[in-house]
């Protein structure tokens, strides 16, 4: 376990050095652009770096067993958020969604911690649901109405990105917390039949799968992608240069946030991009080991959890950088530009390495319960 932990702590920390040296590289014109400062975005990034990195050491410390009973909590606090980002005048409006409040100088976007804090309510349900996870109202309905609430508000931002992931991730901790396969695949196709309508309805995001389908009939909505492709073979097999990347000067207007990956590749190549993925890959089995050792139902769900929003986010923006999945709005865990994103994944790390140490201990404490449910063990 020991190699684990420190396995995952090398991993995110080259992670978040890639991040901040192509920050530095992606940000430079818009920052000169917008804010007459090329170093804009570098530095407040580096404030919430420093922010995120210490709330990381006291989340370290602080027993994952405690968060069983700050679930119902931070879940309401979250959806409180989330309504209030809906608030006229309280919720930063930019281009046309509503995700931000701000605080001073600095802004908060209330669905990063709703990943967090979905992840808490789901564990600590299901890890007390037991073999009740079987029956449709313990198993299904009570979780499902949690999944709602925090999905639902991200919806009305509208982030239909973030709300599939919430989906996502929880109707896998469903799984592997015992739920009926049957329930779920039903609950999956309803919900699913749902998003497509809701998408279907929506202008901007129907424009995005159109795009995504037939890219040469609607080049205007599939500049991104195309743009993020052109990213990818200028960079060939080792890149261009540090700095040296074209792409970033308003060709790809995202450069330093969701789409930071291609310049990644622009300017680094094409094994550089290789090396991030094999990364955020290490992270997932570090996860998985973690998880699958943690010593009660509640720490396996929690780190199964965290590890999976992560991967997922990671893989789905991904899937979007390199035209494998439509254009979504979900930034690159640990490296995109993002100071709300930074802080709820190095805090998710700091939980999954306190559930790791206590996997080390030979006696379980005062609040561990021995795992020995056979519809809960994955």
């Amino acid at each position: 376990m020991r190699k684990t932990i420190a396995a995952l702590l090398a991993v995110v920390l080259i992670l978040l050095s890639i991040g901040i040296v192509m920050l530095a590289s992606a940000s430079t014109v818009k920052g000169i652009s917008s804010y007459h400062d090329p170093y804009y975005f570098l530095k407040r990034q580096i404030v919430w770096l420093v922010i995120s990195l210490a709330a990381g050491v006291v989340l370290l410390r602080f027993d994952y067993h405690w968060w069983r009973r700050l679930a119902v909590p931070v879940a309401v606090a979250s959806v409180l958020l989330l309504i209030l980002v809906l608030v006229p005048h309280i919720g930063m409006e930019v281009k046309g969604s509503r995700r931000w409040l701000r605080l001073a100088f600095l802004s908060l976007q209330p669905s990063e911690f709703a990943k967090f804090s979905l992840v808490a309510v789901l564990a600590s349900w299901m890890a007390g649901a037991g073999p009740r996870a079987q029956n449709m109202k313990e198993g299904l309905f009570i979780p499902l109405t949690w999944i709602a609430l925090i999905a639902g508000p991200t919806l009305l931002e509208p982030d239909f990105g973030t709300a599939f992931l919430l989906g996502l991730v929880g109707m896998t901790i469903l799984f592997v917390g015992g739920t009926r396969i049957g329930y779920l695949l039903i609950t999956g196709t309803v919900g699913l039949c749902g998003f497509i309508l809701m998408v279907l309805r929506d202008p901007v995001r129907l424009g995005r799968i159109l795009s995504f389908v037939m890219p040469e009939k609607y080049p205007d909505k599939a500049y991104h992608l195309i743009q993020s492709k052109v990213a990818f073979i200028r960079g060939g097999w080792f890149g261009v240069g540090l700095g040296n990347g074209i792409q970033k000067q308003f060709y790809l207007p995202e450069a330093y946030t969701d789409f930071i990956l291609p310049i990644i590749g622009e300017e680094l190549g094409f094994v550089a991009t290789i090396a991030v993925v094999l990364l955020f890959f290490a992270i997932l089995v570090c996860g998985v080991i973690i998880s699958t050792k943690a010593p009660d139902p509640f720490g396996k769900l929690l780190g199964f959890g965290l590890t999976m929003t992560i991967s997922y986010q990671a893989a789905i923006n991904i899937g979007v950088v390199t035209g494998c999945l439509p254009t979504k709005g979900l930034p690159l865990p640990f490296i995109s530009y993002g100071g709300s994103s930074l802080l709820v994944c190095l805090a998710s790390i700091a939980v999954l390495l306190n559930i790791a140490r206590h996997c080390t201990k030979e006696h379980p404490d005062e609040h561990t319960m021995v795992f020995k449910d056979k519809a809960h063990d994955f």
